[in-house]
Formats: C-alpha cells, structure tokens, sequence
C-alpha cells in the first residue's frame, strides 16, 4: 500500500483561480457571436454584469456540487470583496467541508478517479471525484463545529447565525483571510445553508448536543427561510447567480412566495442566471429551467438565462467579464447580516 503522503502531496494542492490575473472579455464577447451554450454564457455575462450595475438590486448567490474543493473560492471571494454578491445560499459542504476546512489551514489535493478506493479507505482519504481530502483534517473541523456550539447560548439558531460565529472565530483566531466565511463575516453578507446538518457541521453539532449536560444549540431551518424572506422583502428588487441547483436554488427562489404569504407584495427575482449540468426532462429542481419558474411567480422571464455547461468551465469565464467589465464600482455594501441582527 502507498503512503499517505503520495495520495496528499503538498506539490499537488488544488490552486485557486484568480479572476483578475486575467480578462476574459474578448472571448466571452466572441461567444456572443456564436451559438449553443457559448452563446448562451454570453447573455448570462450579461446579465449579471446587468445585475451588477445596479446598487438597487441585491445579489444572491447560490452553490451547489463541489465548487471550493475544485479551487472556485478566490472567484466567489472576488465577488465578494467587490459588492457584487449581498448573500449567499450554499450546501453545507461548500462552506463548512471545503471553505472552512481551507480557513483552518488545510487543503484539497489533486488526484485522480481511476484509484483504488478501498487503499483510500484504509488511508483515511476521502476522494471528491478527482480530488482528495484528509479525512484526519475533516475530523478537525468537526471538532472546531463542535467547539463553536459549544460556546454558543443554548437554543435555536438559523444557520446564518451558526455561519456568521463561525467568520467571527475565523477573525478572533486569525485564521482564512480568503475564506468565503470570513470575508463574509468581514462584510455582513449573510450565508444561509438550509441543510446545515447535511455536511461536516452536523457531525460537529452531534458531538455538542450528545455530550451536552443540560440545553443545546440546535439549528432552524424555518428560522432561515424566514430570515431570507426578511431580506426579500427589504431588498425588493434581487437577481440570483446559481452554481448547480438543488435545494439552494429552490430555497432563494421560494422567497419570493414566501414574502406575498406574509402579506407583502415584492417583485419576482428581476435578474437570474443558472449554470448547471443537470437535465430538466426528469423534473428535478436542479434542472429545472428558469422559465418554468415563472410559472410559480419566483423569477422575471426578461433577463433569465440557462447554461448547460459545467460550473468550473463556465463560472470562472463569467466571473472575471463582470469583473474586469467594472460595471461594479459603484455598488456599496449592503451589510444584510446587520439589518438580520437587529430583526431578532
């Protein structure tokens, strides 16, 4: 059996891409004048350069799938650091597996899919398809979840609440200066994770609660749909950039519902963009088109556009023509974590 070293070799670590070392203006405006999903990244540039543009309008954005493990982070962070992104809905494995794990010093190393999983097993590497973790690390993480409970006031929490602890033990303990928790915590953009114990935080939040002698932190879920509906309904106008799908499309896309069931009329998500790899044809969410979600009243069909393509070709494209197009300068913080803060 190999070591565990030549699975994790520190040579080769997953690098992040960085949007600003280079411009991809020229080709994503020469894809306009093609067709198929070329053209179709075009019109999504666009509009979320569209999006951008506009200090009136609050950008969500949404991540599913591995994204940080395949070095999407310094591209979300970018974003982030510029106002263009007011909040974000996440699977829990983004935020807390990869983007915490990172924030703590630990990192996803390059591999391959053709291994043997069972020596991976035995070795304590967990494999993300061509990717490899420590599963040593991710139990460190855990325990750093568990820790953060732990100091906590014992009751229901959002998962927003749990997320923004954890940025402000990142910044108190000078850990991930390019953590996608930290600078949101830097910045008051709140990260709701609907499922939150669906991912290394709820192995953390176990050992809290079984090891507890007396009340818990508990994390709820409806506690974040309401909160996110708060920030609907302060924002009024919104547009969603959505990596993947799953439940952290559909999650900001019901928010919009939501708001008219308590009794306030908001506009429909005026701008969205999905990246997706998934098919609509089984009439699962992940592929469902943002046409169909109209017909439900959540997204404006003027300035929507599907790209079937793989998030870590696609987004980084996207990413750096909105970017470097700079149509951004203008945008302030919206600091929504604040106005959430005072809304308890």
């Amino acid at each position: 059996m190999a070591e565990k070293q030549y699975y994790l070799n520190p040579q080769r670590t997953v690098e992040h891409i960085d949007i600003t070392k280079f411009n991809s203006i020229p080709i994503i405006e020469a894809m306009g004048q093609t067709a198929f999903q070329a053209r179709n990244l075009y019109r999504a540039s666009e509009i979320v350069n569209k999006l951008v543009s506009e200090n009136s309008t609050s950008a969500i954005l949404t991540l599913a799938g591995s994204l940080v493990s395949a070095g999407m982070k310094l591209a979300i962070v970018e974003l982030m650091r510029n106002n263009m992104i007011d909040a974000i809905v996440s699977t829990g494995a983004n935020i807390i597996d990869q983007d915490f794990l990172e924030a703590l010093g630990f990192k996803h190393y390059q591999g391959t899919q053709f291994v043997d999983d069972n020596e991976l097993r035995e070795l304590m590497i967990d494999r993300i398809y061509d990717t490899y973790i420590d599963e040593d690390d991710l139990r460190v993480c855990d325990m750093t979840v568990a820790e953060i409970a732990n100091s906590l006031e014992p009751r229901p929490h959002s998962s927003r609440e749990f997320i923004q602890e954890m940025g402000r033990w990142l910044v108190e303990n000078e850990h991930g200066e390019d953590s996608i928790i930290r600078v949101a915590f830097e910045k008051g953009i709140p990260i709701f994770v609907p499922a939150f114990s669906d991912c290394s935080a709820g192995f953390g939040l176990v050992h809290h609660q079984f090891n507890a002698k007396g009340p818990t932190v508990t994390l709820d879920s409806a506690k974040d749909f309401l909160e996110i509906t708060r920030l609907k309904i302060k924002a009024k106008d919104t547009g969603i950039l959505m990596l993947g799908g799953g439940v952290p499309k559909n999650f900001t896309q019901d928010i919009v519902v939501a708001a008219e069931v308590l009794g306030y009329e908001v506009p429909m998500h005026k701008y969205a963009v999905q990246i997706t790899v998934a098919d609509e044809r089984d009439g699962g969410l992940s592929g469902s088109t943002l046409k169909e979600a109209s017909s439900w009243g959540k997204v404006e069909t003027t300035y929507e556009q599907m790209v079937f393509s793989e998030v870590t070709i696609a987004f980084p494209l996207l990413a750096s023509y909105v970017y470097h197009k700079g149509q951004w300068k203008n945008r302030t913080e919206k600091r929504y974590n604040d106005f959430l803060n005072l809304a308890e």
